[in-house]
């Protein structure tokens, strides 16, 4: 088997966000307690394993160091990212996980089709909200809501790029909110100047990821957000930057057909392949 480490999200290396991608050269996936050893010696959040089943069909399963999961935006983007490189696949194809079949057009850029999104519930009193964020005496303009795309999460505004990436945060404060109203993290954005819809950061520490580089389905969920906020347009293509403040950048990009689906991906880099040798 082949591996190899992607940065998902980015088109430079030691970007965006990192994942383990393992090209099967067979038919039959290795066993799971060997696919776990695999991703636990690799280290990153998910490896995918991905199997070619025909010419633009795959079947993708994902593992943490800990478990199997049934989906990994990012290390979908970096497994299709990979296989237009090493393999030349592009175009529409069809990616088989165990949350389902999910259409995804590969290329240079990768984009990947995502469930509806919607609003779940629009926070009346913002005030602990702001208060976990270390931020007193702000009224945003736009109101904070938890939207999904397959997760819930928090979608809120602060004042300016600079507040974004100076947050002083309360990661206990974020944990017990997030809990409290069954979402998974808070998405924080900010509008900027620089052709990016808007730069965001991502907090999840209840589910032990204080800060993520790079979130595909909630920067979906954002996108819905601006959208039924009026801030952009009902179709169209979107770009939010990511993973600043940690010295990761990443450019998640979105799209809206018109339709109404959205879909989310990016550019990916090669950082590094071998040979894994497990026998």
């Amino acid at each position: 088997m082949k591996y190899y480490i992607v940065d998902a999200f980015t088109d430079q290396p030691f970007g965006g966000n990192p994942a383990g991608v393992v090209l099967l050269d067979g038919d039959v996936f290795p066993p799971e307690k060997l696919m776990l050893q695999i991703a636990a010696e690799l280290r990153y959040s998910e490896t995918a394993f991905v199997r070619r089943d025909s010419e633009k069909e795959f079947t993708v399963r994902y593992f943490t160091p800990m478990a199997e999961v049934d989906l990994c935006g990012h290390a979908t983007i970096a497994s299709f990212a990979l296989m237009h490189r090493v393999l030349g696949i592009t175009g529409q194809c069809l990616c088989h996980a165990k949350a389902g079949d999910i259409h995804v057009e590969a290329g240079p850029r990768v984009l990947m089709q995502m469930t509806a999104s919607e609003v779940l519930k629009t926070i009346e009193d913002t005030e602990e909200v702001y208060r976990a964020l270390g931020i007193c005496d702000y009224t945003p303009a736009l109101p904070v809501m938890i939207v999904s795309t397959g997760l819930p999460d928090f979608m809120i505004q602060v004042s300016d790029v600079e507040t974004l990436n100076r947050l002083p945060l309360d990661m206990s404060a974020i944990s017990a909110v997030t809990e409290k109203h069954n979402a998974v993290s808070f998405h924080v954005f900010a509008f900027g100047n620089d052709g990016h819809t808007a730069h965001v950061r991502d907090f999840g520490p209840l589910y032990g990821v204080p800060e993520e580089s790079a979130t595909g389905t909630a920067n979906a969920s954002l996108t819905h957000y601006l959208q039924q906020n009026g801030c952009i347009p009902p179709t169209g293509d979107f770009s939010f930057l990511q993973g600043e403040a940690m010295g990761r950048p990443s450019v998640v990009a979105t799209r809206v057909t018109p339709d109404g689906t959205i879909y989310v991906g990016g550019t990916a880099a090669v950082v590094a392949e071998g040979e894994l040798l497990t026998e």
